[in-house]
């Protein structure tokens, strides 16, 4: 959802943008709705280079559709480039924008260690807490 100007992007099917993926990856699983793969299959050619935001979107439609809101989230990003720390605001205030729920985004390195130490990409793990909306009958 944010550009690093200087930054090598991230290679995927769709925009590589890994936050956004996790993101949608804890939602439905906090809703009990799948993953990113059961919902977005790299088969299909209508997400080939889509934006991570369009996978937020399509996310936030299915979990409206079954009945829960979006409580928090948060979201971890594990690597060292691109360095976060001065644009972690405005990754949260994009990501709250687009969630419409308090969304925070902290970052690590691995000291080193695998792939993400080795700078060759970086992972993301998210979290999210969803509630059923009241009068939603669930299951």
């Amino acid at each position: 959802m944010l550009h690093f100007e200087g930054e090598a992007g991230l290679a995927g099917h769709s925009d590589g943008d890994a936050v956004a993926h996790a993101l949608v990856d804890a939602l439905l699983s906090a809703a009990g709705l799948g993953d990113i793969g059961s919902m977005f299959g790299t088969d299909d050619p209508r997400f080939a280079g889509a934006s991570g935001e369009v996978f937020v979107t399509a996310t936030l439609e299915r979990l409206t559709a079954a009945g829960f809101d979006v409580v928090s989230a948060a979201v971890q990003v594990i690597g060292n480039r691109p360095r976060l720390a001065r644009r972690r605001l405005e990754m949260e205030a994009r990501l709250i924008e687009v969630v419409g729920a308090p969304v925070s985004v902290s970052a690590t390195t691995t000291d080193g260690l695998g792939f993400t130490g080795r700078g060759e990409g970086v992972t993301a793990i998210a979290t999210a807490l969803v509630a059923v909306v009241d009068g939603t009958s669930i299951g």
